[in-house]
């Protein structure tokens, strides 16, 4: 069924009673903006304008009949799904969701270890039992970056009690894998697949961008749509397809992870994000990529960095700076920002700037930015930089206790000079990427102080002002 994707039926209701006379009788309380703050009133009173609640003709996101029906049918509809979600919690409130229908207190669930904190907290909340499956190092990008089928083949064997196998693809940077042989051995062994694809939403445009999991046959999907597509912050999808997962049991977790008023410019921008994908022509793909490859051309000139290459499995939106010897990625980012230049994240190595589907970025700006940070590098003091470690040295891993043991479990704050060997009772998480570096229940190592000793010497940021001193343990 081919539906008109030209329509936004979300957005036209809500454009309908913003021009419509009427007094509002109820939530929210600035009343279509007629009450709000002076102070920010200028900047928020259009988006007031639209900022509605179920009443009659609006429809309910919890249990929709009416326009929000017809927007997630529509999203359906472009992108290939049995069924599509909107979500407003992000797509951490769907990952917490698929986990928490797939998985309950004890099942095993296989999970790829370079994760969002996001998953971590849907196995801790199920009660699952985790087995971490590590990515494979890529030159190509000095990052561990790859599934590989062999591995995820050995561990379905090993544990074939698994109740699912989640993925992370693409990874935050955009590099993809062979994920529809992946799909195809875990079906194999009548494993479904859920996947976090928050940085994956515009693959449905199709080539030159990668293949998108549902297509490669996932059998559910979170897609960040305020990441790649023009949707509002929070603003996320969730899809699937039939057959392996228990549709009643996902859309109840979904009311119970997400908030009972649900914010009506988020669905709408869903709406709406999802309006522009579907009508986004060949061509317009074109130009945005000759306005990111004209980017890539001047970031070249770049004296701290070398300007990573882009092949088949990798999305030619994101532009991957790595640093050269003795700098850092916190460093070259730092500079970049002082000149106006903010990009989505910076690691040790690496710094991470994400283009979008169309031409917005000035580029003669951007070449005098280039040549300012190019002079502040020469009187910029060096690093030493992190090469040669191992981030994840076991293939597959399990947690050394389960979560319902740690729940009853004596915690203690310990310095690092007194933590190897210790189990950490709390994730050590830098932000961005929100990839732990230690899981809650994971052993440290003299490997990991070392390491979290150098991110933090570079200015790596953590979710927890403890970790510049040490971490709390298990007794």
């Amino acid at each position: 069924m081919n539906l008109d994707q030209t329509e936004t039926p979300l957005y036209d209701k809500l454009h309908y009673y913003k021009n419509k006379s009427y007094d509002s009788f109820h939530v929210p309380g600035h009343k279509n903006g007629r009450i709000f703050s002076e102070r920010g009133y200028e900047d928020f009173r259009s988006i007031l304008s639209l900022d509605f609640t179920e009443i009659t003709g609006m429809d309910d996101l919890h249990d929709p009949h009416g326009v929000i029906q017809q927007a997630q049918t529509l999203a359906s509809d472009f992108f290939k799904s049995d069924f599509s979600y909107f979500l407003v919690n992000g797509s951490t409130a769907g990952n917490l969701a698929m986990i928490l229908s797939v998985c309950k207190t004890g099942d095993q669930i296989l999970v790829q270890r370079n994760c969002h904190k996001s998953i971590l907290h849907g196995l801790e909340l199920a009660g699952a039992q985790p087995v971490f499956l590590s990515p494979a190092y890529e030159e190509d990008t000095k990052r561990y970056s790859k599934m590989e089928i062999d591995l995820v083949e050995k561990a379905l064997v090993r544990f074939p009690k698994a109740k699912g196998l989640i993925l992370t693809y693409p990874d935050y940077f955009g590099r993809t894998y062979e994920i529809e042989n992946i799909i195809s051995t875990a079906h194999a062994h009548d494993v479904p697949v859920l996947v976090d694809e928050a940085h994956g939403v515009h693959f449905h445009l199709g080539p030159p961008f990668p293949t998108p999991a549902l297509t490669a046959g996932a059998d559910v999907v979170v897609q960040s749509a305020h990441k790649m597509a023009p949707a509002m912050t929070m603003a996320s999808f969730i899809h699937g397809l039939k057959g392996r997962i228990n549709l009643e049991k996902l859309c109840y977790f979904l009311q119970v992870v997400q908030s009972s008023s649900p914010s009506y410019p988020l669905m709408a921008s869903l709406d709406l994000a999802r309006h522009f994908l579907a009508n986004t022509t060949k061509k317009n793909v074109e130009k945005a990529l000759d306005h990111t490859e004209n980017v890539r051309r001047i970031l070249v000139e770049g004296d701290g960095w070398t300007v990573l290459p882009v092949s088949d499995q990798d999305d030619p939106l994101k532009i991957v700076l790595h640093a050269d010897q003795g700098w850092t990625g916190f460093q070259l980012a730092g500079l970049l920002e002082q000149t106006g230049i903010y990009p989505e994240l910076a690691d040790s190595n690496q710094v991470l700037l994400i283009m979008g589907i169309g031409e917005y970025a000035e580029l003669s700006s951007l070449k005098k930015c280039i040549a300012t940070v190019n002079e502040q590098l020469k009187t910029t003091s060096k690093h030493a930089t992190i090469k040669g470690r191992v981030l994840f040295p076991s293939k597959i891993q399990e947690l050394l206790y389960s979560y319902e043991e740690m729940k009853t479990m004596q915690t203690t704050f310990v310095k690092w000079s007194k933590a190897v060997g210790k189990v950490v009772a709390q994730p050590v998480v830098p932000y961005p990427p929100g990839i732990p570096l230690l899981v809650k229940g994971e052993k440290i190592t003299i490997q990991h102080v070392e390491l979290i000793r150098l991110l933090l010497e570079q200015g790596a940021r953590f979710h927890n002002e403890q970790i510049e001193t040490g971490v709390i343990t298990f007794q």
